[in-house]
């Protein structure tokens, strides 16, 4: 898409909206505005199939999960993942960069961005921003995914859930202006033909982006399509298809003053990828999927479902590493006086397309007094992964204080032929059993078989090494209802992931270690209380190896590490004006196995021991359709190296918003407004280890308003 599509469909987003508006005020000679109760009560919703193989209760379920739905998200004026898990106090920013992929951990292990981003349960790249613009809404299952997902790093997975065609006609249509002057439209359209066995549902975007990094500017396009045919009562066929491009600017983050200080004097607004040859960051991606669903008999299913996704990515940056100009240099680390070492990096023609399938048979029976509900099931996937060798040239110095200009490297130099490094191939059958005991015992029983195959490029000499490794993969949870609006549950669980994938600059660059288990013990409580109050609570213990970057520049797995916690969420209704929601993380995570004095025994990087998020709104009763809200969260103290030599201290952060709905004629349009990091707090929100430790301060004080037309 070009600049003058971007723009088209931000004025496609107007114009639906205005054009209504006008129709309105020519039928109706005193357009008085009257008010439209909107938005649901609690930010999360009661149901995921992320837990499972299909959609089911979150109550019923022995697993943490939370689900947030496209109303809610319309609420909050959410427009990415990462504004969306700020509500949960369990997911953190894991070197989520302003302009590039958005990386989350989850209870302390960082997502894998091959195989823990979902969409409709097949895996998807996570590497751009992942689009909200069709999806109905966003799951995360916290913890060990490998029953329902195979593959996957131990935190857990995040599901993204495709919008469907909707029964009544949809028309909406968003226009928003946030940040340095961010322009965004979408519009959402849904109904069924006039055949209503056929349905239809079209999203559009574009976004004009200027964030609060200054010089971090882009452009984004996005559109969507998803069709549904209901061939006979017993069989539904469904289609859905959409393409993104993105092109932004990235901010990298700071590095330590000589290796050993947090830098002091500088801003999140601070581009340190500022050079006059600066290009941005260029992704395209482009899914497709379908689902056929058939109803075998009375309590009988079977689906065969699959996606397909392309993903590739022009990566440019002015790369801030180190600083040579100073005694033997700092690597990684900038000089005292501020100087750091800037390097091109070019990477041209990076391309992932993964491609997934699915057939499963669900049914409920009984045997004598036990009552079942069975999934039986297979899966395939591949994916395969090409990328030349990048330019990585050094080009001169700047100084974080007082920004220099370098030059670039020579028209020559540029990346490598582009080819096939990496592919994987995931063969899986399961099958799970919940099992009904007594009216108040239910177990749920399952195992998956994982066989897993790589071929990897080395180098010119060695060629291509393969893999071949198969997994039993077991789950086994126990619910108990003491009461009605009550279950206690007990699960133990075993994982699957791929070794991680040295980082560049490293002596085994871009090898990836061999696959790896992980085990998981979980109790947990829930409630869903008459007064509505909702009440969630998981204790848990998950083991795996520790992969890092050791003395020697090397890469690798040694000892382990366990991460124990605890998760609190609660949300509910103070008053019939007053909605809340809060939720807590406590987290206890150690090194250990190492045979190094300085790791064993240390915290985990970029892991606070606790962490919490509240979010409060009341409606204003002297004034019907305006709500005001607020959000607090917390982030303790976080290690910034294996060993927790240097800390990031804690921090608080505020945002208030208000939103206002409305009726003009026949429009409902609901006006919204936000501002986040209210007291403009500087803290280092993000501190990974990654790429030689890098440190991501979080967005000062910004300003969103918008305004929400639905016909």
């Amino acid at each position: 898409m070009n600049r003058q599509l971007k723009y088209s469909i931000l004025a496609c987003a107007l114009m639906q909206a205005y054009a209504h508006v006008a129709y309105a005020q020519v039928q109706d000679t005193h357009p008085v505005a009257e008010v439209v109760v909107t938005g649901n009560r609690f930010i999360a919703v009661d149901r995921a199939s992320v837990g499972g193989f299909g959609e089911a209760s979150l109550f019923d379920t022995p697993a943490s999960i939370i689900s947030m739905g496209r109303t809610q998200m319309q609420d909050l004026s959410i427009r990415s993942t990462t504004e969306a898990v700020r509500f949960d106090a369990s997911v953190a920013d894991a070197y989520n960069a302003v302009g590039y992929a958005e990386q989350f951990s989850i209870r302390g292990f960082a997502l894998d961005n091959n195989y823990s981003y979902r969409k409709d349960g097949f895996a998807i790249p996570g590497d751009t921003q992942i689009p909200l613009e069709n999806k109905e809404r966003f799951e995360i299952l916290k913890g060990l995914a490998g029953l329902t997902a195979g593959i996957a790093t131990p935190g857990g997975i995040v599901n993204y859930v495709t919008k469907r065609p909707t029964n009544a006609p949809l028309r909406s249509a968003t226009v928003e202006v946030s940040e340095r002057g961010t322009l965004y439209g979408t519009v959402d359209l849904g109904g069924r033909f006039e055949d209503r066995r056929f349905g239809y549902r079209i999203n559009a975007a574009a976004a004009d982006l200027h964030p609060y990094v200054r010089g971090a500017n882009g452009d984004r396009q996005f559109v969507s399509a998803a069709f549904d045919w209901q061939i006979t009562p017993d069989a539904l066929l469904q289609l859905d298809m959409d393409y993104q491009r993105k092109a932004q600017i990235t901010a990298p983050g700071f590095q330590l003053i000589q290796g050993t200080t947090l830098p002091t004097g500088v801003s999140a607004r601070m581009l340190l990828n500022d050079q006059p040859w600066t290009r941005p960051v260029t992704t395209k991606d482009s899914n497709v999927g379908l689902r056929f669903e058939y109803k075998l008999a009375q309590d009988w299913t079977a689906t065969v479902s699959g996606n397909k996704h392309w993903f590739k990515r022009d990566d440019f940056t002015a790369f801030p590493y180190g600083c040579s100009n100073e005694g033997a240099g700092y690597y990684p680390g900038y000089c005292g006086n501020g100087d750091y070492d800037v390097y091109d990096y070019q990477s041209t023609g990076e391309r992932k397309s993964p491609w997934g399938v699915q057939a499963q048979v669900q049914g409920k029976f009984a045997t004598g007094a036990l009552r079942h509900a069975l999934t039986l099931g297979a899966s395939y996937s591949e994916r395969h992964d090409s990328f030349g060798d990048y330019v990585y040239d050094y080009v001169g110095y700047s100084n974080i204080w007082n920004p220099l200009v370098t030059p670039h490297v020579a028209a020559d130099r540029v990346t490598g032929p582009v080819f096939e490094r990496r592919s994987d191939e995931e063969r899986a059958v399961f099958a799970q059993d919940i099992v009904s005991l007594t009216n108040r015992l239910t177990l749920h029983a399952g195992l998956r078989h994982v066989q897993i195959k790589r071929s990897e490029f080395v180098d010119d000499a060695t060629g291509y090494v393969h893999a071949d490794d198969a997994f039993l993969l077991p789950n086994v949870g126990l619910v108990f209802s003491p009461a009605r609006d009550w279950n206690v549950y007990a699960a133990v669980s075993h994982g699957l992931q791929h070794g991680g994938i040295a980082p560049m600059q490293t002596t085994n660059e871009n090898s990836v270690l061999a696959p790896q288990r992980s085990h998981q013990v979980e109790i947990g409580a829930k409630a869903a209380l008459d007064n509505g109050l909702n009440l969630s609570a998981a204790l848990f213990q998950i083991r795996q190896g520790l992969e890092y970057t050791n003395a020697n520049n090397t890469f690798v797995r040694n000892g382990r590490e366990t991460h124990r916690g605890i998760e609190l969420t609660a949300q509910g209704q103070a008053t019939p004006a007053l909605d809340w929601s809060v939720s807590l993380m406590a987290l206890n995570t150690r090194q250990e196995g190492t045979g190094q004095a300085g790791i064993d025994g240390k915290r985990v990087t970029d892991v606070p021991a606790f962490k919490s998020t509240a979010w409060v709104q009341y409606a204003v009763s002297a004034i019907p359709g305006l709500k005001l809200d607020g959000t607090w969260q917390y982030s303790g103290k976080k290690a910034f190296d294996v060993e927790n030599t240097v800390f990031v201290p804690d921090y608080h952060v505020f945002g208030v918003g208000a939103s206002y709905g409305l009726k003009w004629g026949t429009t409902n349009v609901t006006l919204r407004a936000r501002a986040e990091n209210l007291f403009d707090k500087f803290y280092w929100r993000d501190v990974t280890p990654a790429l030689g430790g890098y440190l991501l301060a979080g967005a000062p004080r910004t300003f969103r308003a918008s305004a929400q037309f639905d016909f």
